[in-house]
């Protein structure tokens, strides 16, 4: 037996003795992160060939549904993957991970769990049975939102930006929680989240609601929310991307962007949430393929960057993590020969070589690069360091193989509550000359791009007793169906319009101003991006929902009949029309105790409060915090609101007050409770 796989068998018999684990993938929290042996890496580096060194520097796709999968043979070698299936692509490169996608059918969709936990536990066990018997880190894109490869019957979050109009640190950390134990869950033990992105650019087609806002110190704690999460449950997050693609109206897929801020700008908001993840201990952070001529005047994309990626992340960040490139085959970072682009991302001072097109390509470029000495092997072990550091932190060589009975974790009920409770306070109502919400006697046309889902929108609304028609069009509406949207709307009484990014699509402006001149009202529902109002900004109603899922279509339907109380503030400015934290809602009462009582009471008349008891019950409590805010005692108040919120949710759980009746008065609270918590 080879010294490598000694140390291995003796390093996993030391580690069994001493934290005994239970049946499938144990758990590390952020506080029990395992103790590293450098003279153990150290042997097992040393152990090791050049050519093993060279593959743990890349994380691969490879098409297929199990690790020999034969459908997908001719589709791998096709597409340069190094091999026909994952063992040989894991046993001819020594790849160090694996990264899944829905489109190379590794994750279905629907999502089927007990392919996706097999293929994972089979990887594994082909990877620790070469020589070197280094586990995989397998990796995903899970943000959550437009990015998210596990869907249904996993839980499916709304995004970031979601996340953002709710300015909830709490939920930033359940969404990580839940994310992180069901990619666990899944053997899944890297994710390319979250996104710290600051979005400033209203025409940026890559980030938008992928961010979580416009504001760095929000973006900053919403982040580090989110990453701790995955800590507790052992998934290496990777803060993303870096030093920040929030600013730019080009696609690194499809081009070059380039980042014009000045000095103090990157510092002050685009480096600022990544410095705040440092800060936290995020497992691996992610180059962008983006130019920043203030911090590299060479022309370089930040991936192939050294002052960016060495000079200013490793030295001046002082980040000692791991540094994954974007995948290597976008547009953005090809601007040297293929066989050049991994040396020279290497060069810059990255650690991890992402999902190159060509995986022999990639990998002989690198291997002839430390053969040639351009590379030292002394600069490949740094990283391979780092990398069997972080497989170690987090567990990796301990148990490599997933329990079926994980799988219980994935979609709960709590899960999907969580999911639900989210979308629906992220809804923003932006603008509402008196047309909301829509009420029960009124005809209403749906309509929109079938991407923003107006189909499911106008089905929900129907099932809420609302009456009318949907008509769903193509992203960019063709004068035909402008025209066939218009007749629809002639026996309408109101026209609830879904968009997708129309402030930068002119078919989908002219769609909207088409169904203005009608003279019907219009109320629009932005299911991408929030700026859609921008190039209509005269329509009557406004809501923006930063996306088009189920989650959130479900709870777009319950504000615009007004059974949900809008709660989301927009996290973003929306140019020369509404403020960063612009909101409205539904009540007319004051942000007040008083104005709670008088909510009750409203509640009360509506048949949404079941009794007498309970309504006297609210109006003691609220009674109790008026007097309180008379005396100005701000604690008492908070202590007295946080109490209520208890109180309501009791009479919910107990069918004492309607799903509406809670809406309205927890929405309030939570107004009320941050205004005398920002006055503390």
């Amino acid at each position: 037996m080879k010294l490598r796989k000694v140390i291995a068998f003796l390093s996993a018999a030391l580690l069994l003795l001493t934290l005994p684990i239970p049946g499938g993938m144990k758990n590390v929290s952020a506080a029990e992160k395992q103790d590293v042996n450098e003279d153990e890496i150290n042997a097992i580096i040393d152990d090791m060939t050049l050519e093993e060194k060279i593959g743990q520097l890349f994380i691969v796709h490879v098409y297929g549904q199990t690790p020999t999968d034969p459908r997908y043979e001719n589709t791998n070698l096709n597409n340069n993957r190094g091999g026909k299936n994952f063992q040989e692509v894991i046993e001819n490169y020594h790849i160090g991970g694996l990264i899944y996608f829905n489109w190379s059918y590794n994750i279905g969709t629907p999502l089927d769990p007990e392919q996706v936990q097999s293929l994972s536990n089979g990887v594994q066990e082909i990877a620790v049975e070469q020589d070197s018997g280094i586990p995989l880190f397998i990796s995903t894109d899970q943000e959550g939102g437009i990015v998210q490869r596990v869907t249904e019957p996993g839980t499916v979050f709304p995004g970031n930006m979601a996340i953002g109009a709710t300015r909830s640190e709490e939920f930033a950390a359940l969404s990580g929680n839940i994310i992180g134990k069901e990619l666990n869950s899944l053997g899944i033990n890297m994710n390319f989240a979250p996104t710290v992105d600051v979005n400033l650019n209203p025409a940026n087609p890559v980030i938008g609601i992928r961010s979580f806002g416009e504001d760095p110190e929000l973006v900053s704690k919403l982040g580090v929310s989110q990453i701790n999460a995955y800590k507790e449950q052992n998934v290496i997050a990777s803060a993303k991307h870096f030093p920040g693609h929030g600013d730019t109206d080009v696609d690194s897929h499809y081009g070059l962007p380039v980042i014009d801020h000045d000095l103090e700008t990157l510092h002050e908001v685009d480096l600022k949430p990544f410095k705040e993840a440092i800060d936290a201990g995020v497992g691996s952070i992610m180059t962008g393929h983006i130019v920043v001529p203030a911090l590299d005047d060479s022309g370089l994309p930040a991936t192939l960057s050294k002052p960016i990626i060495t000079d200013l992340l490793r030295e001046e960040l002082g980040y000692d993590g791991l540094i994954i490139t974007d995948s290597l085959g976008m547009s953005g970072a090809n601007v040297v020969p293929p066989d050049r682009v991994p040396v020279e991302s290497f060069k810059a001072g990255v650690d991890i070589l992402l999902n190159p097109p060509d995986v022999e390509v990639a990998y002989n470029g690198m291997l002839e690069a430390v053969q040639s000495g351009e590379i030292s092997e002394e600069r490949v072990e740094e990283s391979v360091y780092r990398i069997l550091r972080a497989k170690m932190e987090n567990g990796l060589f301990e148990e490599t193989q997933t329990s079926p009975d994980k799988l219980e974790n994935i979609g709960t009920e709590a899960n999907l509550q969580a999911a639900k409770d989210i979308a629906e306070k992220s809804i923003t109502l932006v603008k509402n000359e008196d047309i909301l919400p829509v009420q029960n006697d009124e005809k209403v046309l749906v309509t929109g791009p079938s991407v923003a889902n107006p189909s499911l929108l106008y089905q929900l609304l129907e099932e809420k007793g609302v009456d009318g028609r949907s008509y769903a069009t193509g992203t960019s509406p063709t004068d035909s169906q402008i025209e066939q949207a218009v007749e629809h709307a002639a026996d309408a009484d109101k026209i609830v319009v879904t968009t997708y990014t129309a402030n930068t699509n002119e078919k989908q402006r002219e769609f909207v101003e088409a169904l203005q001149q009608t003279g019907k009202p219009v109320i629009v529902s932005a299911h991408r991006n929030p700026y859609d109002v921008m190039v209509f900004p005269e329509v009557d109603g406004y809501v923006a929902s930063y996306s088009y899922l189920d989650v959130s279509i479900n709870a777009v339907a319950g504000v615009l009949v007004g059974d949900i109380n809008p709660y989301g503030k927009l996290p973003v400015t929306i140019p020369d029309l509404y403020n960063l934290g612009h909101s409205l809602d539904y009540t007319d009462t004051s942000l007040s105790g008083e104005g709670m009582k008088q909510l009750v009471d409203e509640l009360a008349q509506q048949d949404e409060i079941a009794d007498s008891q309970t309504t006297r019950a609210l109006t003691t409590h609220l009674s109790a915090i008026e007097r309180f805010e008379e005396r100005e005692l701000g604690d008492k108040v908070v202590k007295h609101l946080e109490s209520f919120q208890d109180l309501i949710a009791h009479f919910h759980e107990n069918d004492k007050i309607t799903d509406k009746a809670y809406s309205y008065l927890e929405t309030e609270s939570l107004k009320l409770h941050d205004v005398w918590t920002t006055q503390e």
